[in-house]
């Protein structure tokens, strides 16, 4: 499979899976999320995907600030509605990571490893997104600031073409470079940026 070469560069998201121990699916059940494991959940990359894979390393990062995360052990908590703008698209990366579901996810074994229940929308909250443990009640918010990471003025033009289907074969392809240039930019270069990816604990 061939990708850009930064998808590699990106931070990881390493996390512990109780019941992918339990099952014998992963070795002390850790999993190793990279930023192309959600490019493949999405089927794309985006500024959105990219914030949304940011967010969620950021508040497990200050949730667990001494241990591995807990996978399907953090309730999650989204300001807007599920189909309001790119609400869905984020929470499918989240979920992914963390393994959090309305109703749709595993039952559960003898009372053990419940993944529903522990997906929220509608929330009265501040930020973009609340990640709550739910062994402490510890819990942290986040929220995006894509705007502070400007796109190149040429991809205004070349993507007018290219959904027009104006667009030559070399135009597609710098549009898709310049696209995916922006994403690396926050990926890399502004990762750490505290006015891009906001935290707060509570």
């Amino acid at each position: 499979m061939n990708y850009p070469g930064f998808f590699d560069q990106a931070p990881t998201i390493v996390v512990q899976d109780p019941l992918a121990k339990f099952l014998g699916a992963a070795e002390g059940g850790k999993f190793e999320y990279r930023y192309i494991d959600v490019v493949k959940t999405a089927g794309h990359s985006c500024p959105t995907v990219a914030s949304a894979f940011l967010m969620t390393a950021k508040a497990l990062q200050a949730l667990y600030p001494d241990g591995v995360p807990e996978r399907g052990g953090v309730k999650v908590s989204f300001r807007q509605d599920k189909v309001s703008g790119v609400t869905g698209v984020i929470a499918n990366v989240v979920c992914f990571i963390t393994g959090a579901t309305q109703d749709t996810g595993f039952k559960g074994i003898g009372g053990r490893f419940d993944r529903r229940d522990l997906l929220f929308f509608n929330s009265e909250i501040e930020d973009e997104i609340r990640f709550e443990r739910v062994d402490t009640g510890a819990s942290v918010s986040v929220s995006s600031r894509l705007e502070s990471i400007p796109a190149d003025p040429r991809m205004r033009d070349l993507l007018g073409k290219c959904l027009a289907g104006d667009a030559g074969q070399q135009e597609e392809y710098e549009f898709g470079k310049l696209w995916q240039e922006r994403v690396r930019a926050i990926l890399l270069d502004f990762r750490d940026d505290p006015q891009m990816i906001q935290v707060h604990k509570q």
